[in-house]
């Protein structure tokens, strides 16, 4: 797939707030710092898309980016952020709630999870609410620059391991760089592959 334009749609914390054209959406969340902005970035193009920043939890609200006039990117705010009040904590998770467990147009949502670590509890709970949820979900091992490759495969091969203890079979799973753009035709290509089956079912 080749992104040709990418768009700012709308910030919205409820799904009545959301943009009225509906296209397919594709949502993108992971723990606060896991590098969600970055990769956004990376995947469009566009370095000043999505608001990075070294400081945990910027994202607050859920943001649609319209690309190619097809479908929407949705940058979700990040989960398990602990400098912040228990009450911005419960307005945040109500904001996630209310996109994943509302949004008919969400047909995936990619869970960002740092290649460099074994799954900690709050991924893996994360992961076990979509589960419960029937929400479907790709994991994106995010930094997998950072590490050498025999360690980076290691590790990745660990958590799998790790998701299969839960799970028969795994979802799909991408390893990426924002610093390389590693994994951005993948990711970028299994979206294309979505969007095609999604037509031929309208067909």
């Amino acid at each position: 797939m080749k992104i040709t334009e990418a768009l700012f749609a709308g910030s919205s914390t409820r799904i009545s707030e959301k943009p009225k054209q509906k296209f397919p959406e594709f949502a993108f969340i992971g723990r606060s710092n896991v590098g969600k902005s970055s990769l956004i970035n990376m995947l469009c193009r566009n370095k000043k898309l999505a608001m990075t920043s070294s400081k945990p939890g910027k994202t607050r609200l859920v943001n649609h980016f319209l690309i190619n006039k097809e479908w929407y990117l949705v940058d979700l705010p990040g989960y398990g952020y602990a400098k912040m009040s228990a009450t911005g904590k419960q307005k945040l998770e109500q904001v996630i709630r209310n996109y994943l467990n509302l949004s008919e147009e969400m047909v995936m949502l990619f869970v960002l999870i740092d290649s460099r670590h074994d799954i900690g509890k709050i991924d893996m709970d994360f992961l076990i609410e979509l589960g419960q949820g029937q929400i479907p979900f790709a994991i994106i091992f995010t930094k997998g620059d950072k590490s050498g490759p025999n360690a980076l495969a290691a590790q990745i091969e660990k958590n799998k391991q790790q998701i299969l203890e839960l799970w028969e079979e795994l979802p799909p799973t991408f390893v990426s760089s924002s610093e390389t753009g590693l994994g951005r035709d993948e990711i970028l290509g299994y979206i294309e592959s979505v969007l095609q089956s999604i037509k031929e079912q309208q067909a």
